[in-house]
């Protein structure tokens, strides 16, 4: 199958506050906005699955003030190159190294929400020398995205229902469209455990689908939830050892979770063992490890609370990174 560039799905985009710009990296033409001042220390913002820069939109008019902020269209995301079987955390995180190499030109503060989460842990170990200050994952679902994790729930028992969803009636590369279908079979191929889910993570869809697709479901691609449920975009990329190797001071924001005692089914995006196991392993390179917990807080974090996710943040950074904060 061929590559498919923003000109191919044109129609489906929407202007936004701050101008975008693409990079060619390559394999992949990635697409990203700018905030702040040139001069300014260097933040890089990894969206979630289904999410594209503007998710951070907000949140970018607040950092400008202190950084020069860069968010990112993700491969298979947005106005990015879509690649068909080419969707990984080995990938994404390659990607994202040329980024910072070709268009950053400098160390970087990365924050990532959600599988954006995965992907800056994936920066934060395997980065290239320098690249990486601090790293910050939001409420990111490490162990819990994977198919065969190594310690509790995997994708099958949290989002992976929905994720099939997707694939089966949007098609990969929207190759099938059939949103009536899909709304129409929510209510018997997603269990109600995980709807209910979804309206603690994201509230702003607890009023039931919209007539049409949403925005940030048209500008993804649904065959990224397939490589995921079915361990394709994990397969090389073990988090356990992927954590061992962790070179920079961590942030980890903890939202809303709940695990149902007797299925064992994930409501959120990692549990409290899974967080504790990734506390010890960060810990255990030697780098600093600090979990901030907000509860009732839904996914996005700097979708929903823009002002609480930049306090948390630049908070962090001054009183745990003096190291970055020096640098500055």
């Amino acid at each position: 199958m061929r590559y498919l560039e923003a000109a191919d799905h044109a129609e489906i985009y929407v202007p936004h506050g701050f101008p975008e710009e693409t990079a060619d990296l390559g394999e992949i033409r990635m697409n990203y906005a700018v905030a702040g001042d040139p001069d300014s220390p260097a933040m890089l913002l990894i969206p979630a699955q289904t999410e594209s820069w503007w998710g951070y939109e907000a949140a970018m008019r607040l950092l400008a003030n202190r950084f020069r902020v860069y968010a990112v269209d993700l491969r298979g995301q947005g106005r990015s190159t879509w690649t068909p079987g080419r969707y990984s955390l080995d990938i994404f995180g390659g990607d994202l190294v040329r980024f910072i190499d070709r268009v950053v030109g400098r160390p970087v503060v990365v924050s990532g929400l959600s599988s954006g989460g995965v992907i800056a842990a994936w920066l934060s170990a395997f980065a290239a020398p320098g690249q990486i200050r601090a790293a910050v994952y939001e409420d990111a679902p490490l162990f819990a995205s994977q198919a065969d994790p190594a310690v509790g729930p995997s994708i099958r028992q949290g989002v992976a229902p929905m994720f099939r969803l997707w694939h089966k009636w949007l098609g990969p590369q929207w190759s099938i469209g059939d949103f009536a279908g899909m709304r129409a079979a929510m209510g018997s191929e997603v269990p109600g455990w995980m709807l209910a889910a979804l309206g603690r993570m994201a509230p702003a869809g607890t009023g039931g689908p919209p007539a049409g697709p949403p925005q940030d479901l048209l500008e993804y691609d649904p065959e990224w939830g397939d490589a995921f449920v079915s361990g394709r975009a994990t397969v090389n990329c073990d988090h356990e050892t992927m954590l061992r190797q962790v070179k920079v001071p961590v942030l980890f924001t903890h939202h809303f979770h709940h695990v149902d005692q007797d299925t064992g089914n994930l409501l959120g995006a990692i549990t409290d063992l899974q967080l504790r196991r990734v506390r010890r392993l960060v810990e255990a390179t030697g780098n600093s490890f600090s979990c901030r917990a907000f509860p009732e807080m839904p996914h996005s974090m700097h979708g929903h609370d823009p002002a609480t996710y930049v306090e948390t943040v630049t908070g962090w950074l001054d009183d745990q990174v003096p190291g970055v904060r020096s640098a500055w």
